[in-house]
């Protein structure tokens, strides 16, 4: 494989999404105090960070480790195999899914309409992300992943969860 160049323009998506994700927590917990919400949304977009950023945040940090064939020291993103087991086995890109996830539990959370505009675009920054990050993978692991990449979907862990039911379900029924 060819020694990869790296651009500040590969990073203009992340890090506007990101710049967008501070604004609205800091907004957000600066306007906290000063509007009235639905409570139970605000409580729903709580359960909702935490639980997406244990699951799907913080899961692959522990399935590439395990799986990926990182060498000791080396960031849990260096892997050397395709992981394709655990949250992979869901969707692809969990934890682009968690960033998405994030801004809409600080929609929930903070209930308000500035922290909702500057939620709204980090959805298509993400799905750029999410393109270019399939593209690397290719690249990286070639057609092991493009037959991942028919398997397990790219952000929808519903549907995700849904094959993976269907598969094991299949599984069981043969005996397999």
């Amino acid at each position: 494989m060819s020694e990869k160049r790296y651009s500040w323009r590969n990073y203009v998506p992340t890090t506007f999404s990101s710049l967008l994700f501070l604004s609205q927590a800091v907004i957000g917990l600066y306007l906290l105090s000063e509007i009235s919400q639905i409570e139970a949304l605000a409580y729903f977009g709580v359960c909702l960070f935490f639980v997406s950023g244990l699951v799907f945040g913080l899961l692959p940090v522990f399935e590439f480790r395990k799986r990926g064939g990182v060498a000791k020291g080396q960031s849990y993103t260096q892997t050397t195999r395709l992981v394709v087991t655990g949250v992979y086995s869901v969707i692809r890109h969990p934890q682009y899914v968690t960033f998405m996830l994030f801004a809409v539990a600080a929609m929930l959370l903070f209930q308000h309409w500035i922290v909702i505009l500057l939620g709204i675009p980090i959805f298509p920054l993400t799905y750029v992300d999410l393109i270019k990050a399939d593209k690397d993978a290719i690249e990286k692991f070639g057609g092991a992943y493009e037959a991942y990449m028919k398997e397990v979907p790219r952000a929808n862990f519903m549907i995700g969860l849904l094959r993976l039911f269907r598969k094991r379900k299949k599984q069981s029924q043969t005996g397999a």
